[in-house]
This record gives C-alpha cells, sequence and structure tokens, in this order.
C-alpha cells in the first residue's frame, strides 16, 4: 500500500541507509499503533462506548463548543450525573480549559498534588494507546487497571444504558466516559480531581462541576484550533474557555495572552467575583537556564521564581528546577501549574515548596517531547537514533516545538515523520517547523484518529502541503518517490 511520501529534501543529499532507517522508522511505528487494542478484559465497556457518537473521530460539529442553541446539551449531561448520584460531589475540583497546554498543566499538577501525599484523581483527554490513560488515581499517578475500570463501568452499566435511552440516543462516548471517570473518583475517595475539558469549556460535558465543588479553575492559552465548533473568531473561544469560571472561585490563567483575550477573561471572572492570578504577570522571573542529562535524557534547567501581588499575594523561589518535559512552553504551563499549587495552598491544601519542585521534575505526558529511550530505538530500526515524539498539530503549537528542537538539538541532523487529521492546518504547520535548522527530509504518512479514518489526512495532501511551505520560503525542493510500506 502506497502510504508514505518522501515530501522534500533541500542543500544535499539524503543517503540510502537513512532513507531505509527511516521508513523502516515509519513502517514499525505504524505497524505499533495498528496493532494496540484494549485489554480484552474492557471488550464489553468498549463495545457500548463505541456505539455511541465520537466527535473524536467524526469530528465536533459548528457551534457545539459555544454557549448558544447550536452547544451542546449540558443538561443531558446533569441528568445523567444525577442519575448516578451526582459522584462529582464528593471530591474538590481543579478544572482547566485553554486551547493548548491543558494536559500538560495537568500532568505538572496533578503530580504536585501527589508528591505532597494527597490521593489524585486526574482526568484529561484523548489517550495514545489505551483509554486507561485517561484516568489517573490515587498517590502514585498510574492509569486505572482494566480490572478496576472493567468492574466500576459494569457495576453502572443498568443506569448508564438507562440513561442513554431517556436521552433518545444522544448521550456520547465522551460524555459517558467522563462520567465514569467521576463516578470512579468518588468511588476511590479522591480528595481533589484535576480535569481537563475536552472543548471549550462552557458547554464541556466536565462542566457539570459546581462553583461549592470547584477548587480553582485554569485557563491556559486561547488559540484558533477549533474555530468553527466554537463561534468562529478569537473573542468567541475565549468566552467559550471561560464559561468554567465559577462564582467566587479563583481563576488561573496561563498565557500570554492578547490584551483584548485577557480583557475577556478578567472581564468573566469579575462578573463571577473570582479572584485572577496570572502566570504571565510581570512578577513572574522564571527562566529557562539550559540543559542536562539524567539517567541519559535531556533535560530543561529552570529557575521558577513568582512575585505575584494582585489579587492573590503568591510568592515562591525555586531554582535549578529539571523538568523533563521540554520547551519554553513547558515552562510556561509549569509556572501555571505552580500558580494553582499557590492558590490551593491558599484555601488550605498543604503544598510545600519541596513538593512543588518534585512534583515538577516527575511530571511526565505521553507525546509531549517524549524522547524514546535506547531500547525502544532499537525497536523501531533506528538504533543510534534520538526519537522524539510530540502530539503539535497547531500552528502555534508547531512553532513550540521547532523552537524546542532548536534548542534541545541544536547541532543535530533532523528528519521530520508527520501524520495529522484533516481539520488541521497543515500549511501553516509545516510552514513553522521549517524554521528548524538542520533539516534533512520530512516524510508523510497515515494514522487513524481516533480508531477511525473518517478524520485522517492522507500522506499525499500532507506532502502537498509541505511542498507549498517549502515553495514559499525558496527553498529548493527535491520530490522523491513514494515508498512502500
Amino acid at each position: 500500500m502506497k502510504n508514505i511520501s518522501i515530501l522534500c529534501r533541500f542543500t544535499r543529499s539524503i543517503q540510502r541507509n537513512m532513507l531505509c532507517s527511516v521508513a523502516g522508522l515509519v513502517h514499525n511505528t505504524r505497524h505499533a499503533f495498528s496493532t494496540l487494542r484494549e485489554d480484552p478484559e474492557l471488550d464489553e465497556m468498549m463495545e457500548f462506548l463505541d456505539s455511541l457518537k465520537n466527535f473524536e473521530k467524526a469530528g465536533v460539529p459548528k457551534g457545539a463548543g459555544t454557549d448558544s442553541e447550536d452547544g451542546f446539551d449540558l443538561g443531558r449531561m446533569r441528568r445523567l450525573m444525577e442519575l448516578l448520584g451526582n459522584p462529582q460531589s464528593r471530591f474538590k475540583t481543579v478544572h482547566i480549559a485553554g486551547t493548548k497546554g491543558k494536559g500538560s498543566t495537568a500532568a505538572f499538577l496533578s503530580s504536585i498534588l501527589r508528591a505532597e501525599g494527597y490521593s489524585v484523581g486526574c482526568y484529561t483527554s484523548p489517550h495514545i494507546q489505551t483509554i486507561r490513560e485517561r484516568i489517573t488515581l490515587g498517590k502514585w499517578g498510574e492509569p486505572v487497571s482494566a480490572k478496576v475500570l472493567n468492574h466500576h463501568f459494569n457495576t453502572r452499566r443498568e443506569v448508564i444504558e438507562r440513561a442513554v435511552k431517556l436521552e433518545n440516543g444522544y448521550l456520547s462516548h465522551f460524555e459517558v466516559f467522563t462520567a465514569v471517570a467521576f463516578s470512579l473518583f468518588a468511588e476511590e475517595n479522591t480528595e481533589i480531581a484535576v480535569v481537563e475539558a475536552g472543548l471549550g469549556g462552557a458547554r464541556d460535558a466536565t462542566n457539570v462541576i459546581s462553583g461549592s465543588d470547584l477548587a480553582i479553575s485554569i485557563i491556559t492559552t486561547v488559540g484558533e484550533e477549533h474555530l468553527d465548533a466554537l463561534g468562529g473568531s478569537l473573542e468567541s473561544i475565549a468566552v467559550a474557555k471561560s464559561g468554567i469560571v465559577k462564582n467566587g472561585r479563583p481563576l488561573v490563567i496561563g498565557g500570554p495572552f492578547v490584551p483584548s483575550i485577557e480583557c475577556i477573561l478578567r472581564r468573566k471572572a469579575s462578573s463571577m467575583s473570582s479572584p485572577v492570578v496570572s502566570a504571565s504577570d510581570p512578577g513572574n522571573r522564571s527562566a529557562l537556564r539550559g540543559f542536562c542529562e539524567v539517567s541519559g535524557i535531556p533535560r530543561q534547567l529552570c529557575d521558577i521564581v513568582l512575585q505575584i501581588e494582585k489579587d492573590y499575594d503568591l510568592s515562591i523561589e525555586l531554582l535549578g528546577v529539571k523538568l523533563r518535559m521540554l520547551g519554553a512552553h513547558q515552562l510556561q504551563n509549569a509556572v501555571t501549574a505552580t500558580c494553582a499549587a499557590l492558590c490551593l495552598n491558599k484555601q488550605g491544601w498543604s503544598l510545600s515548596s519541596g513538593a512543588i519542585r518534585a512534583g515538577l521534575e516527575s511530571a511526565f505526558l505521553q507525546g509531549r517531547t517524549q524522547i524514546l529511550s535506547s531500547e525502544e530505538a532499537n525497536l523501531l530500526g533506528v538504533s543510534g537514533a534520538t526519537v522524539l515524539l510530540d502530539g503539535a498539530h497547531t500552528k502555534e503549537s508547531a512553532r513550540a516545538l521547532a523552537n524546542t528542537l532548536q534548542m534541545t538539538f541544536p547541532k543535530a541532523k533532523m528528519v521530520l515523520v508527520v501524520a495529522m487529521a484533516n481539520d488541521k492546518d497543515h500549511l501553516g504547520f509545516a510552514s513553522e517547523l521549517l524554521s528548524v535548522g538542520d533539516l534533512d527530509a520530512v516524510f508523510s504518512t497515515e494514522v487513524d484518529i481516533a480508531g477511525a479514518k473518517s478524520r485522517m489526512a492522507s500522506a499525499s495532501l500532507l506532502k502537498c502541503a509541505w511542498v507549498n511551505a517549502l515553495r514559499e520560503t525558496n527553498m529548493k525542493v527535491l520530490d522523491l518517490k513514494v515508498a512502500e510500506s
């Protein structure tokens, strides 16, 4: 099957052994992901979930995330939670929305809470290998086991099926699994949950959290992803995401934001009498100092220094923090999580500077500037190469990835292997990554999106985008053949 295009090449020849190695990497990676399957113990649960509407597979309808008549019906989610006994009211929650940085900020903050010894639930999406990744539990932060998840689902299946019937089949995959996660957190005596919103905020299924159950809300960034689903403008996206702000509960904003967008967020917070803490406050004097290696894996050395006086008086000085997640954007996410931890301290949660440091340094998330071990690279057939996995899929995240590559590997020759959904800005993505210095070649390939091909961008479509981006830069393009896999 023809599914890999060698897209572009400029300034020098590609050696045959490199071509074969990278083609092998793409083939082996495709094979690894195509053979992934859930634990057989979860077959019945997955069959039930797959019978529901899955917007990750199908794409999100226009206006779905807005607080309007076109938006998702949050009422059906509230009715489902009521049938389950409103488990979300049995623990405190940190609710995170934003265009980018939600998952990383959730990983940093939940790691900080676990480092202090709290029993933490963390709910994120999407997953990479197994749906169990979306739910982590307890003091160790391991994905929920198949046994526990299967048992919990089966004990509530009758209620969930009744809810689906009452809603005429309109409850979605995400809504039901979110309800299962909240119910599981309650059963496992979670003290505090860190919850990532799926789309927007106002009409997202996670926004059933009441003000009395919310500890703090966080909005990381506001960008143009899911533009149609969130109202068609950057301003409408900001309004949708600000829907997670609750009366009297602190709002932490990451940023930096353009003034008009920050104004929307602050105006919403003011209307809800919610104090605002900005991770981009002038009192943030945090800095990236360089890189080191721990057990052969690069880490970035950072100073996290905060002296914030507006709304809340927050301060901390952590020098020489060694973050596993790389890039200036991850430093900003770490600062945002630190601001959230300091806000929790104000509410009576005990989070020491030592726990904050330990939590930041141990935080890790698959697919976020993830560097494979030498053993993992060997399994993919590229022995001796450094393989970095990253889920960047917007123009902004491509820019962050390009900056990270330039900072971390300033002298390395690079080959990119790219696969994307068909509703992303392929040209903008390519243009940003072309800023990487010693780029040797780009391979496009295809992967299923949420287990289906309906949103998959073809390799040939990606090829056209990269060739067009190269032509815009006036770089020499050598269009090589399509490789067989």
